[in-house]
């Protein structure tokens, strides 16, 4: 059983066949599909699944807080697996291909930057939208 079948279980949820199938390839993506990209995966394993299967399985899923979906500025919305620890995204804006990291100087700044302001921060995303550096370019 995969990890986002497993979190479903745990939380009661009914497993289908074609849910198992949408949280299989949920599970096994290394990137941040779209709906519609992981419409494409789930057919190769399910020819039957149709994309509103896969947009219903996806909300449930979402609501549930198993996935996360996120926002890239593309129209396209794109899912990932709830994170157990925090990180950020970095998007190729030539490739669209999402990095993630974590750097604990940007995490320190921005609680600063809050308790400066007076507040103390509880939870934020920061998304770093860039194109590559060419060769010979100055950073």
């Amino acid at each position: 059983m995969d990890r986002i079948e497993k979190l479903c279980v745990e939380k009661g949820m009914r497993m289908t066949d074609q849910r198992r199938v949408v949280a299989r390839v949920l599970s096994n993506s290394q990137d941040h599909p779209d709906v519609e990209e992981l419409y494409r995966r789930a057919a190769a394993v399910d020819p039957h699944i149709s994309i509103a299967t896969v947009y219903r399985t996806v909300r449930l899923f979402e609501e549930a807080g198993i996935i996360a979906r996120l926002d890239f500025r593309d129209g396209r919305s794109r899912y990932e697996e709830a994170p157990d620890h925090h990180h950020d995204h970095l998007i190729d804006m030539k490739t669209g291909q999402v990095v993630e990291f974590m750097d604990e100087e940007i995490e320190r700044l921005q609680a600063m930057i809050a308790q400066r302001l007076g507040y103390r921060l509880v939870d934020h995303r920061l998304e770093l939208y860039g194109v590559p550096i060419e060769e010979g370019e100055k950073a």
